[in-house]
């Protein structure tokens, strides 16, 4: 047999090359925006390219150790948004570690602190962000293993997880009631790190200078309309995907969750999570055969006006200047030109609220295999936020 036939089953996913891509894009001037890049297509072509490819892509995947010990061992048919969870997340850490402005090569030797990303996301119980922890981690969120998530439950999920993240540090500050608090979402990013809490009596020395910035990924659920989304929310939904803070967006079709990365003209850009491929078994440490997590076939796209409602924006902010510059940005080009708003941006804690409390590690004591439903229960929820209607 020939050596290349292996290879070829090996990275199926990958066969479609990026030439259908660019023979497929509408025939239009409009200018393509990837999480906050302007690409124009007679000119930046293959820098677009670049820049699709580069983005971390987690799918379904098989063979893994099971959930809870006892649990499933893979995740296809249920685990569509969670995989977009880790992607918005690794976005994150992409920007906050190697900068938005990297692109991984097949070819290159990549940094250090890549692989040490991937490892966070490899599909083993002792991953921070392994399909393993959030699943579990679920459990707390009224979901059992096994159980479709929608953009509202994955966002409180990863903002549990990243609590364990002591490499990251990363603040994850998910909205309420479509409302952006900025002075809670600065009493979060400078809240002393866990070793000054642990010291007790240096804290107050600690307290006396200013905190360092912790990095944030903003998650904002949004529920545009009832069945479809409503075309007034639509120009302000392509303008945060202008914003140089932008990491995506959680959303999708009923039952079906994709990564947004992007639009051009009235159609979004997205990854898709449903491909089933072999979980990649790798030691601690070592280098990640990663050519799987990458996306180089077609890139999907879908109508604006297809997309269900129910969504989650996702900004990341390096600095605090960083997030002072988005909420200008939130205010010049979201606030005052529409007259319906997709969220609301305030400086204060409303006084109606109950006092915000930044969060802190949970104790996690159970491992959610004893939640494990038949599949005859999957779909049920009755949250209000996350019934996507067909």
């Amino acid at each position: 047999m020939s050596p290349i036939i292996p290879v070829l089953a090996k990275y199926e996913n990958q066969i479609n090359v990026f030439s259908e891509f660019l023979e497929d894009l509408p025939d239009v001037d409009e200018p393509v925006w990837i999480l906050g890049a302007c690409y124009d297509l007679k000119t930046k072509k293959s820098e677009l390219l670049s820049d699709v490819r580069s983005r971390l892509w987690f799918t379904y995947r098989k063979k893994f150790s099971p959930i809870g010990g006892t649990g499933p061992s893979s995740d296809a048919g249920w685990g569509c948004m969670l995989r977009c969870g880790q992607m918005i997340l690794a976005q994150a850490l992409v920007s906050r570690r190697l900068g938005r402005d990297w692109r991984w090569d097949a070819e290159k030797h990549q940094p250090k602190e890549y692989h040490r990303i991937l490892h966070c996301f490899l599909d083993k119980k002792d991953s921070c962000y392994s399909i393993h922890q959030m699943a579990q981690m679920g459990v707390g969120e009224g979901k059992s293993v096994g159980e479709w998530y929608g953009p509202n439950t994955v966002a409180q999920v990863l903002k549990k997880l990243a609590l364990f993240d002591d490499w990251n540090t990363l603040a994850v500050y998910v909205s309420m009631d479509n409302t952006v608090v900025i002075e809670d979402i600065k009493k979060q990013c400078k809240q002393p790190g866990r070793e000054s809490r642990s010291r007790g009596k240096t804290l107050n020395l600690q307290s006396q200078r200013p905190l360092a910035w912790r990095p944030l990924l903003l998650v904002i659920p949004l529920r545009m309309g009832l069945n479809s989304i409503n075309p007034v929310y639509i120009q302000a939904f392509k303008e945060c995907f202008k914003m140089p803070q932008s990491c995506g967006v959680l959303g999708g079709k009923p039952n079906l969750a994709y990564y947004f990365i992007g639009f051009i003209d009235d159609e979004l850009i997205y990854l898709d999570p449903h491909t089933t491929q072999q979980a990649v078994d790798t030691d601690s440490g070592s280098a990640v055969d990663d050519q799987s997590y990458h996306c180089q076939r077609t890139p999907h796209r879908m109508k604006i006006t297809s997309l269900d409602p129910s969504v989650a924006l996702g900004f990341f902010c390096k600095s605090e200047e960083d997030f002072d510059s988005w909420c200008d940005l939130v205010q010049q080009e979201l606030l005052k030109k529409r007259n319906l708003r997709m969220f609301e941006l305030v400086e204060k804690h409303p006084s109606h609220w109950p006092p915000f409390v930044p969060p802190t590690k949970p104790e996690v004591q159970t491992t959610g295999a004893e939640f494990i439903e038949s599949p005859d229960k999957l779909f049920e929820s009755e949250e209000e936020f996350e019934i996507l209607n067909v």
